[in-house]
C-alpha cells in the first residue's frame, strides 16, 4: 500500500512539472521557466528561440548566448535547437537561502543586430533537506509550583527547504504532564511551546525526558528530533511579568553601534532574591542575534553592537527571558521584533551586458550600441534608478525592461568630424541624498567612403615656356580625402574630351600615385599655344568616389624665330634689284621691305636698319615701316648701290635677318650680278608657275573690285566717305570730317580688336601711295590698337612733303608721345597710341562715335567706322 501511494505521488509530481514546462507563464510581461533544483546537466528548461520568435538557422551566426558570468555557470543555450539547458546543477538553498521564491533573471543577447531578450527561471524547491534542531539536547527547568496551562517556548528546528517543504508540524512524545502547542509567527514560521497540563511534584519525579520531533511538508516528508530534558525545581511563588507579551521596534540600518534600541521592564512581586529580575536572551536565540545585539541583565536595555544591513536582512525576531533569583527561579518570556528601515547607502551598479566597440559612420539612427543593466539593492525610492548620458552626444537611452536599457544612436555619425566617443553613463537613484555611479563606454567610429577626393581649386593654370626639356615637371595636382584607409587612397588619371583634335596625352604624362604632371616632349609655341585637359582623382573605396580638376596649360613664347622677309622677294644669297628714275629728289620711295616674325608679342616686333651702303647719306630706311627712301637728290651719274637692310626683332636676345638691294638708275645698263649659287639654266616649270600666279592675281583683282564697288555704293547712299581697302578684301568707310555742333575737323582713328583664340602675325592696313605705308605686329592676347594720322606740318629748314590722303592710316604698337615742341604747318608724322587715348594728350581728343576692326587667323574679317575729333 505505501508503494502504491508513492507511485501516485510521483505521477502527480511529474504531471505538475510537465504542465509547468508546457504552459509558460508570462509574469509582468516576461517569460518564466520553472525548473526543479538539483536538475542534472543537460536538463531542458525551455525553448528561447521559439518563445522569442528567433530563426534557429541563424542562431550560430547571431551568437545567441546567456549574458552574465553568474548565469552562464548554470545555464547555456543549444544553438542548434535554441533550447535553454542546465549547465551545472543548481542548489536553491545556496542560491536564494530561505527566500520563499527563487527567481533567477536571465538575459539573452544576440548580435547582428545587437538585441537583448529577457526571461526568468523559477528554481522550484525539492524536499532535499530534513528539519534539524540547533542542539540535539534541549534543557528546560520548571518550578514545581508552576500552574497548569503555563507555556514554555522551545527552540525551533531549521529546514533549508521553503514553502511546502519547510517545517509543517511538531510532535512531542506522549506523557501525562506535558503537551505541545505550536505558535505561528508573522513570517509563517512555527515555534513550539511546552504546555504544562498537570501540576508537578518534585518529590515524586524530579526530571522528565521527552522527544521533540519536527516534520516538514515534503513528499515524502522528512523529520528531525531532539531530546527535551525537563528539570523540576523547588517552589518560587511568583514569576517575573513583562508589560507586554511582544514588542516591535524600528531602527535605521545606519544606526551606529552602541545605540540603545529599547529598555524592557519586568516586575516580580516577590521579596528578596526572588524579586530580583535578570534579563537574557532565550536559549534558542541564534548566534547572529547575540552578536548583533546586547541585552543588559539588570536594566533590560537592548543595545546595538554591530552594523545593520537592510539588504542582507530586513528584520530580526527573537525571545527575551526575564528570570528572578528565587529557588527555584521563575521566568517569563516575551517576543521582540526589530524592523530595519532602509537607508540609501548603496549606489547603483552599472553592468554593460554587451557592447559593439566599433560602429560604422553610416549606421542608421536607432542602431543598438550597447545593452546596459543597473541594480540598486536599496528598497523603495532608494532603489529606483534612472540612467542618463551627456546631451551633446548623438546617442540616446531606451528602456526595454525595468532597470534594463539599450544605448542607441540618435543622429548621424561622421568619422571625419569625430572618430571615437567616450560615452559616460551615469546611474542615479531617487534617494535623499541621491547616489550615483559612472561607467564609460568606449566606441570607435569606422570609416565609410562618404567623401570624394577634393582638389584645392577647381581649375589650375600652368605657364610653360616653349622649347622645354621632355620630362620637366609642369605642375603637381594634389587632392585630399578626409576618409581613412583605402577610402583615402587616391589615384590620378587623365581625362580627355573626345572632340579635341589635340591629345593631351601626347604632350604630358600623369603620375597616377602623386598627381605630378610631366612634359613628354618639347612645346612649340608656334604650333601649340594652349592645352586644356582634366585630371580625375579617384579613391579606392567601395563604391569609389572621384572629382576632377581642369588644367589650362599656356605655352609662353620665346624668341626662337628670326624675322622672315616677305618683300621684296629674293632668293637666299641673291641681290634684289631696284630701279630708280633719273634725277630723283629727296624722299622718293625706292621700295618697302616687309618682314614678319613667327614669334608673338615683343618677340615679333621688327625694326629695319640700313647696315651697309657705299654712301649711307644717300638713302634712309624707316625704322618701323621698312621704307627705303632717298635722303638727298640722286645725281644722274649715280653708280649702282648695294644696300644691306637688317631686319631685327625685339626679343631678348634679338634675332635678325638681312636682305641685299641693288639700287640702280633706270637708264643704267649695268647688268645685274647673278647669284653664283643659282643655276644659269632656267628651270622648266618657272614659266608655267608664272602663268598660274598671273591668273590668280587677275581673279583676286576682279573679286576685290566688285567688293569695292558694292561698299562704295553703300557709303554713297549714307554719306560722303573715304574708303580704305585692306589686303584681305575688306574695306572700311571713313567719314570725312564735318563740322557738327561746332566740332573741328576730324582725323580717322581705327581700333583693332584682337580675338583671344589665335595670334595675329601680320596686319597691313591702308595703301602704299604718298609714302604712307602702315605696319603692325600684334601680341597673342586680346588687345586694342589706336591708329591716328596727325596733321601735316613741315619742319623748319625742310621742304614741304605732300600730305597723306585721308584713306591712309598709320598704326602700330609703339606708344609715341605727342611732340612737345611747336609743329610747323604742313608737317606729316604718324602719332600712335596703344589702347585707349590717354588723358591729357596734346592736342586733346574726345570720341564721337566708335567702330571696330576685327582680325582673326591673320585675316581682316570685319571693319566698322571709328570717328574721333581732334580739338
Amino acid at each position: 500500500m505505501p508503494s502504491t501511494v508513492r507511485s501516485w505521488v510521483e505521477i502527480w509530481w511529474g504531471a505538475t512539472l510537465l504542465f509547468l514546462f508546457c504552459h509558460l507563464g508570462y509574469i509582468y510581461g516576461q517569460i518564466r521557466y520553472p525548473v526543479p533544483e538539483e536538475s542534472q546537466e543537460g536538463t531542458f528548461v525551455g525553448n528561447v528561440a521559439q518563445d522569442f520568435l528567433l530563426d534557429t538557422e541563424s542562431l550560430s551566426a547571431r551568437r545567441l548566448q546567456v549574458a552574465g558570468e553568474v548565469n552562464q555557470r548554470h545555464f547555456r543555450v543549444d544553438l542548434d535547437s535554441g533550447a535553454l539547458l542546465i549547465k551545472n546543477p543548481i542548489d536553491r538553498e545556496a542560491l536564494c537561502g530561505l527566500s520563499a521564491s527563487c527567481i533567477v533573471p536571465l538575459e539573452f543577447v544576440t548580435e547582428g543586430p545587437l538585441e537583448m531578450y529577457r526571461a526568468e527561471v523559477e528554481i522550484v524547491d525539492v524536499n532535499d533537506h530534513a528539519p534539524r534542531f540547533p542542539r540535539q539536547q534541549l534543557d528546560l527547568e520548571i518550578g514545581e509550583a508552576a500552574p497548569p496551562g503555563q507555556r514554555f517556548p522551545l527552540e525551533k528546528a531549521q529546514d533549508a527547504d521553503v514553502g511546502s517543504n519547510s517545517i509543517s508540524s511538531y510532535r512531542l512524545s506522549s506523557n501525562e504532564h506535558f503537551a505541545l502547542d505550536v505558535k505561528k509567527r508573522s513570517d509563517g514560521s512555527l515555534v513550539p511551546e511546552l504546555l504544562l497540563e498537570k501540576p508537578l511534584d518534585r518529590e515524586k519525579q524530579s526530571d522528565y525526558r521527552l522527544v521533540l520531533t519536527a516534520v516538514d511538508g515534503g513528499n515524502p516528508p522528512r523529520s528531525g528530533t531532539a531530546e527535551l530534558r525537563v528539570s523540576v525545581l523547588d517552589v518560587n511563588d511568583n514569576a517575573p511579568a513583562f508589560q507586554q507579551s511582544s514588542y516591535r521596534i524600528s531602527v535605521l540600518e545606519s544606526a551606529p553601534a552602541g545605540m540603545v534600541l529599547i529598555q524592557l521592564n519586568a516586575s516580580d512581586p516577590d521579596l528578596g532574591p526572588s524579586g530580583n529580575v535578570t534579563f537574557s536572551f532565550s536559549g534558542h536565540t541564534p548566534d547572529r542575534v547575540r552578536n548583533l545585539f546586547s541585552l543588559h541583565p539588570t536594566t533590560g536595555k537592548l543595545t546595538l553592537q554591530g552594523p545593520l544591513d537592510f539588504e542582507s536582512e530586513n528584520y530580526y525576531e527573537f525571545d527575551v527571558r526575564a528570570r528572578d533569583g528565587g529557588s527555584p527561579a521563575m521566568e517569563q518570556h516575551c517576543s521582540l521584533r526589530v524592523d530595519l528601515l532602509d537607508v540609501n547607502d548603496n549606489a547603483p551598479h552599472i553592468t554593460v551586458t554587451s557592447e559593439l566597440g566599433t560602429l560604422p559612420e553610416s549606421a542608421e539612427p536607432g542602431t543598438v550600441v550597447a545593452l546596459i543593466s543597473v541594480q540598486d539593492p536599496d528598497s523603495g525610492s532608494n532603489g529606483d534608478v534612472s540612467l542618463r548620458i551627456p546631451d551633446h552626444l548623438p546617442f540616446a537611452l531606451k528602456s526595454a525592461f525595468r532597470n534594463q536599457f539599450s544605448l542607441v544612436t540618435a543622429g548621424p555619425l561622421d568619422r571625419e568630424a569625430r572618430s571615437s566617443y567616450d560615452i559616460m553613463v551615469t546611474a542615479s537613484d531617487a534617494g535623499n541624498p541621491p547616489l550615483s555611479t559612472h561607467r564609460t563606454i568606449f566606441l570607435n567610429i569606422s570609416d565609410v567612403n562618404d567623401n570624394p577626393p577634393s582638389f584645392f581649386q577647381r581649375s589650375h593654370e600652368v605657364f610653360v615656356p616653349e622649347n622645354n626639356r621632355p620630362g620637366d615637371l609642369l605642375c603637381s595636382l594634389a587632392a585630399s580625402d578626409p576618409d581613412s584607409g583605402l577610402n583615402a587612397l587616391i589615384s590620378y588619371s587623365l581625362l580627355e574630351p573626345r572632340n579635341r583634335d589635340v591629345s593631351a596625352s601626347s604632350f604630358i604624362s600623369l603620375n597616377p600615385q602623386t598627381g605630378a604632371v610631366h612634359a613628354t616632349r618639347s612645346f612649340d609655341y608656334e604650333q601649340t599655344q594652349t592645352l586644356q585637359f582634366e585630371v580625375q582623382a579617384r579613391d579606392r573605396g567601395s563604391p569609389p568616389l572621384s572629382s576632377t580638376v581642369t588644367v589650362r596649360l599656356f605655352v609662353l613664347d620665346l624668341n626662337d624665330n628670326a624675322p622672315a622677309v616677305l618683300r621684296p622677294r629674293a632668293r637666299p644669297g641673291s641681290l634684289c634689284p631696284q630701279a630708280l628714275p633719273p634725277s630723283v629728289g629727296a624722299g622718293h620711295l625706292v621700295t618697302k621691305v616687309t618682314a614678319v616674325d613667327l614669334d608673338s608679342g615683343y618677340n615679333a616686333w621688327v625694326s629695319y636698319q640700313l647696315l651697309e651702303a657705299p654712301d649711307p647719306s644717300l638713302f634712309a630706311v624707316s625704322r618701323y615701316a621698312g621704307e627705303v627712301r632717298t635722303a638727298v637728290p640722286i645725281p644722274a651719274d649715280l653708280p649702282p648701290q648695294k644696300l644691306v637692310i637688317v631686319v631685327k626683332d625685339s626679343g631678348s636676345p634679338p634675332l635678325s635677318t638681312s636682305v641685299t638691294l641693288l639700287v640702280s638708275l633706270e637708264e643704267d645698263t649695268h647688268p645685274v650680278v647673278p647669284d653664283l649659287r643659282e643655276s644659269s639654266a632656267p628651270r622648266e616649270g618657272e614659266s608655267r608657275l608664272t602663268l598660274y600666279l598671273a591668273v590668280s592675281l587677275v581673279a583676286i583683282c576682279f573679286v576685290s573690285f566688285g567688293s569695292f564697288v558694292a561698299l562704295l555704293s553703300k557709303c554713297l547712299r549714307g554719306a560722303a566717305c573715304g574708303v580704305t581697302c585692306f589686303p584681305a578684301g575688306t574695306c572700311a568707310c571713313l567719314t570725312r570730317s564735318r563740322r557738327r555742333e561746332g566740332l573741328p575737323p576730324s582725323n580717322g582713328i581705327l581700333r583693332i580688336q584682337l580675338g583671344s583664340e589665335d595670334p595675329i602675325k601680320f596686319v597691313d592696313v591702308g595703301g602704299h601711295s604718298h609714302g604712307c605705308t602702315p605696319l603692325a605686329s600684334a601680341p597673342t592676347r586680346s588687345d586694342s590698337f589706336m591708329m591716328v594720322k596727325s596733321p601735316s606740318a613741315p619742319m623748319a629748314g625742310e621742304p614741304v612733303r605732300p600730305s597723306c590722303p585721308p584713306s591712309d592710316l598709320l598704326y602700330g604698337l609703339e606708344v609715341r608721345p605727342w611732340q612737345a615742341q611747336p609743329v610747323p604747318e604742313g608737317y606729316c608724322e604718324p602719332v600712335i597710341w596703344l589702347g585707349q587715348v590717354p588723358e591729357g594728350t596734346d592736342p586733346p581728343v574726345r570720341a564721337h562715335r566708335e567702330a571696330t576692326i576685327c582680325v582673326r587667323n591673320n585675316h581682316l574679317i570685319n571693319a566698322v567706322l571709328y570717328k574721333w575729333f581732334l580739338n
